[in-house]
């Protein structure tokens, strides 16, 4: 028999945890997802070791979620519906093709490692921004460069990453509350890539609040299927 959702009460502890952990796992499971699929073995190799950085991100911020709420790190991941969910709309987007993963991944990480270089009051935060933050250096530095060789490459992978930054501009309003120091981190990116800085506009929002796109309700219910099929399952 299939398991019941929980319900949480979230402080703002709680949901500043929930939505950096939201991040890590919806993101995590993306990426994951091109496993067999890169173009390169070594990318695929690289993939896979991004997407396990951010689970494991994920789980130490699910931990501490946990013991504020009386929640394992499991029933935070897995027995949740979407509108419970905190994460950016931009993590749950389809992954689309390789210029498009790594364009998101580029803003998306710029986000991140800003986000655990600023530091916290919080004493957990800072602990997990420790190790998270060498991770998120990384991935920085993985996805630029392979924007910078999609952009200043062919005509095709030209348009390809251009078609990707335009595509997700949209959504990087909800990545910080400190939108100069993103702009000036990916802007020399973009320059080196010869890809256009799209203007900033109208913004997508909603999933800090729990206002999702069909996207995520279809990874969830693959993501979860297992543990609300067989309670008691473990990841």
């Amino acid at each position: 028999m299939a398991t019941t959702s929980i319900t949480l009460t979230e402080t703002p502890q709680v949901q500043s945890y929930l939505a950096l952990a939201d991040d890590a796992l919806v993101l995590g499971h993306r990426t994951s997802e091109w496993t067999g699929h890169a173009p390169l073995l070594e990318e695929e190799l690289a993939l896979a070791n991004i997407a396990l950085d951010l689970i494991g991100q994920a789980r130490m911020l699910y931990q501490a979620a946990g013991e504020l709420t009386g929640h394992s790190e499991d029933e935070l991941a897995y027995l949740r519906d979407p509108p419970a969910f905190r994460n950016a709309l931009i993590m749950e987007l389809p992954n689309g093709d390789f210029a498009f993963t790594m364009a998101r991944l580029l803003l998306v990480s710029v986000a991140s490692d800003q986000k655990w270089r600023s530091g916290f009051a919080d004493p957990v935060l800072t602990a997990i921004g420790e190790k998270a933050m060498k991770e998120t250096a990384y991935h920085v530095r993985h996805s630029a460069e392979w924007l910078i060789r999609l952009g200043d490459g062919t005509v095709e992978s030209h348009r390809r990453a251009q078609d990707a930054v335009d595509a997700l501009w949209p959504f990087t309003g909800e990545l910080t509350a400190s939108r100069e120091p993103w702009l000036r981190a990916v802007a020399p990116v973009l320059h080196r890539a010869t890809l256009q800085q799209p203007k900033d506009g109208w913004m997508q929002s909603g999933g800090r609040t729990g206002r999702h796109t069909e996207h995520l309700g279809h990874l969830l219910a693959e993501m979860q299927v297992l543990p609300r099929t067989y309670p008691g399952a473990i990841w």
